[in-house]
């Protein structure tokens, strides 16, 4: 008779084929590698020099890209630890939008000199005392790191807007910073409004067109739609618009009817009915004054004949997104259907005209004047991995404008404020008695990932870099970081950031530090996994933006 061996323990409490995991080395440990080996994947994409990533996700769509949020959102990681990590990086995304790769890289750093003092002997909670005590310390330090007189600036200074826009944007796209920061301060500049404060990322649009150097990159006013016009007409100036949200085409009856024809003569009549009615309505249309009709849907072939007939150009714009954008650029309402529009509903623009950039075929809606609410960034390229990697770096540089809308306080770049953190809270934590010492130390000595993997990024040899930046900050300079550009003269390329006009804001280091450190609190507070048998079928994925968990 075989002998079967009831399950004990918690094996008797949970289903077949769970997992469970418990104690220092299978949890904790466990827990910190994965976190360890996230983090050295988007290390190395710190900084300017930081090295591409090649990301082929589950639809065998392409990246190539240095930006640490699109690579962790594709790489669909399964350990829950690591995901942790992860979610501290969209916070940071969402909050700032820019600073990912800091977030998940110091977390990832942190955990790793938490290891250290685990195999020492030390508990997790003294570890995590330490760590919240040190971060607490790290925030009032950073802000007495804040440079004087940048609390006030004017976010209409394409000076002064470029100045701290000009890091992120050269985190992403080394050598062209310049060229970008330019434009992307003059789109945003357009569209502020009158109270910086209420600045809406969305209303800074980019267009991609294939083709061309980065040179012939402009910014527009107004809106780019990619496709030709629906008619003959391809230019107006100075026009008023109606849009409306359906298609521009007789409408049929919701009910069916039969129509019963005696002779030819009805037929005939029948025709010519249809035909009046579409007229009345288009004519209706053009007595209201407006010059140009926008459909959200299909355009009928005789709706177009008679636009075509009383000079009116028509634009069809099938999604209801770009629709939306489209009014608030215009300042129209779309109307439900197609009848006459009151003066209210008609929107202006200064001119629509269809151009062809690089090949391709785009409608240009221009409107100069006034409560603009919308400007277009249009980027050129040789290819659309290139593109999308330019996308990313206008969208960090807008989102950086929208953060220094809020707060534009600005802090030593190029790894000086971190240096500076380091030097500062390495002396606190000699002040602390008890365990936690060792905790804020290993704390302080996480900020070296910063200036250590700027150098090693750029090839320079980090212990020298590192040595040179505290020699320099021990004698008094906070604001020397690491020039990359920097050659090799009697400072080598050590150098003051204000000199190099390098400078990081401080609500971006703020939020990225403080994400991190929670992230890696979290991920040592775990001493167990239990987890269940995964259920059969499709995996689960994401829900799209916007909708319920049902």
């Amino acid at each position: 008779m075989a002998f079967s061996m009831q399950p004990h323990g918690i094996q008797s409490m949970l289903k077949e084929g769970h997992k469970h995991l418990s104690g220092l080395d299978e949890a904790v440990l466990k827990n910190i590698d994965a976190c360890k080996q996230l983090s050295t994947i988007t290390r190395t994409s710190l900084g300017p020099d930081g090295m591409n990533k090649m990301v082929i996700n589950h639809l065998d769509k392409l990246f190539v890209t240095n930006d640490a949020a699109t690579i962790v959102n594709e790489l669909e990681l399964q350990h829950p630890a690591a995901k942790i990590l992860v979610l501290a990086g969209k916070a940071q995304q969402e909050e700032i939008g820019d600073g990912a790769n800091l977030t998940i890289s110091f977390a990832g750093e942190l955990l790793q000199n938490a290891e250290e003092l685990v195999r020492t002997g030390l508990h997790p909670s003294e570890i995590i005392s330490g760590y919240t005590k040190a971060i607490t310390k790290t925030l009032e330090i950073l802000e007495e790191l804040v440079e004087k007189g940048s609390e006030t600036m004017d976010v209409r200074n394409k000076e002064q807007v470029v100045s701290r826009m000009k890091a992120a944007v050269a985190s992403k796209q080394y050598g062209l910073e310049d060229i970008l920061s330019s434009h992307i301060a003059d789109a945003c500049i357009q569209v502020c409004p009158k109270n910086p404060v209420n600045f809406d990322v969305d209303n800074v649009r980019v267009s991609k067109l294939v083709g061309g150097v980065l040179h012939n990159c402009t910014v527009i006013r107004g809106m780019v739609l990619k496709g030709d016009a629906v008619g003959s007409i391809k230019r107006v100036e100075k026009a008023k618009v109606a849009v409306f949200a359906t298609g521009v085409d007789s409408t049929a009856t919701e009910t069916k009817g039969t129509v019963l024809i005696h002779s030819a003569e009805q037929l005939e009549n029948y025709a010519k009915t249809e035909e009046a009615k579409v007229e009345e309505l288009i004519k209706a249309v053009a007595d209201s004054g407006a010059k140009v009709i926008v459909s959200g849907g299909a355009v009928g072939e005789m709706a177009l004949h008679f636009c075509e007939r009383y000079k009116l150009m028509v634009l069809k714009i099938s999604s209801k997104f770009e629709l939306r954008r489209f009014c608030r650029t215009t300042g129209s309402s779309a109307l439900l259907k197609l009848s006459q529009s009151k003066p209210d509903d008609l929107g202006f623009v200064d001119s629509i005209s269809v151009e062809e950039i690089g090949g391709s075929r785009v409608t240009v809606v221009r409107s100069e004047d006034g409560g603009n609410k919308v400007a277009t960034v249009v980027l050129r390229g040789s290819t659309d991995s290139l593109l999308d990697d330019l996308q990313r770096a206008v969208d960090d540089g807008v989102n950086t404008y929208k953060a220094m809308c809020r707060d534009s306080r600005i802090v030593p770049g190029a790894a000086a404020a971190e240096i500076e953190l380091a030097r500062r809270l390495k002396e606190f934590s000699f002040k602390e008695t008890g365990l936690d010492q060792y905790a804020i130390a290993k704390f302080a000595e996480s900020f070296e990932l910063v200036p250590r993997t700027l150098a090693e990024n750029a090839g320079l040899n980090p212990m020298d870099m590192i040595s040179k930046l505290y020699e320099k900050h021990a004698s008094g300079n906070a604001k020397v970081g690491i020039d990359l550009r920097g050659d090799d003269s009697e400072d080598g390329v050590c150098k003051d950031v204000s000199t190099v006009n390098v400078w990081d804001l401080y609500v971006t280091k703020f939020f990225a530090l403080k994400y991190a450190a929670d992230a890696a609190c979290t991920v040592l507070r775990v001493d167990q996994i239990i987890m269940a048998k995964p259920a059969g079928g499709p995996a689960r994925r994401d829900q799209p933006a916007g909708m319920d968990e049902d």
